[in-house]
């Protein structure tokens, strides 16, 4: 039996370079103040930094040369997180609803199906309406996109929603999809 190994992308996260680990001969200081010093050695920026019973920190390691800057290593990397962690926070996600029609649906179950589209629609999610055709019914691509079609022009029929179609009508080997999305 075969194990998959599945990869989960990890973001790096920014490792600053601190103190002992700045191997550059001159690096451009800021200190704790945020005051530019200028282009000074390396091993004069470090004595500053224990001076101020600080870190050396490189900010911009890019730069020519690398910018650095006095201040608490534990305080930075802290303040950056809580930053990245209310950025996430701020980020709406939008979820993709699945809509499944059949062959052949009633029409009391295709209204219950518009009110349920409606509904994620205006909450601003996706839906992707899909219909499966099983055995005989594969004889009759056209019905089965006339009914997608119309579920879709009922839907945008409907007030007070602005409905798109994302991605247009697709048939992969007898399932009918349509992705629709709310424009505001």
């Amino acid at each position: 039996m075969r194990i998959k190994f599945h990869r989960v992308e990890r973001k790096e996260e920014p490792t600053f370079r601190a103190n002992t680990q700045i191997r550059v001969p001159e690096v451009f200081l800021i200190d704790e103040n945020n005051e530019a010093i200028g282009v000074i050695p390396t091993e004069e920026a470090v004595k500053r930094a224990l001076d101020a019973e600080l870190d050396l920190v490189e900010v911009n390691p890019k730069a020519n040369p690398p910018v650095v800057k006095i201040v608490n290593l534990g305080q930075l990397k802290y303040e950056r997180e809580k930053q990245a962690h209310k950025q996430k926070m701020q980020q709406k996600k939008v979820e993709t609803k699945n809509i499944r029609l059949t062959f052949r649906i009633s029409p009391h179950d295709q209204e219950m199906r518009l009110s349920q589209a409606a509904k994620f629609l205006a909450e601003d999610n996706k839906i992707k309406v899909e219909l499966i055709l099983r055995g005989r019914e594969k004889q009759y691509p056209q019905k089965a996109a006339e009914i997608i079609r119309g579920f879709a022009t009922k839907l945008q029929a409907t007030p007070d929603l602005n409905i798109e179609v994302e991605q247009p009508l697709t048939n992969q080997g007898g399932r009918f999809t349509i992705i629709l999305i709310n424009k505001k």
